[in-house]
């Protein structure tokens, strides 16, 4: 069974992490789909052009919404994971200064 946390029971098969290829299939079905509706329109070259012009205004704001959104979620799990490792290595700094404080009593003890 993987770390991922999921509803599923036993083994877990599925991938909680797959937004990525979603997102990359959804973008490109999307231009595809403009390509073909664009190419496949009855319409004179210049109102082609101009509607190809409009559709990649729009497909260029719609990737840099979605790089700007995951920007901010790679932010924010990148502050989560800095500000555990900084507890972690604080709590595991005062036991190595215990481990090693004991250790020098003991040496000491011994002479």
């Amino acid at each position: 069974m993987s770390d991922k946390k999921c509803d599923c029971k036993g083994d877990c098969k599925c991938d909680k992490n797959d937004g990525g290829k979603f997102f990359l299939g959804a973008a490109l079905g999307a231009v595809a789909g403009a390509i073909a509706g664009i190419v496949m329109a009855p319409k004179s070259g210049k109102e082609t052009r101009q509607d190809i012009k409009e559709a990649s205004k729009k497909g260029a704001k719609k990737v840099k919404d979605a790089s700007e959104d995951a920007g901010k979620k790679v932010k924010e799990v990148a502050d989560k994971a800095a500000e555990s490792g900084k507890k972690f290595f604080k709590k595991d700094k005062g036991t190595a200064k215990e481990i090693v404080e004991k250790i020098e009593d003991t040496i000491d003890g011994d002479k």
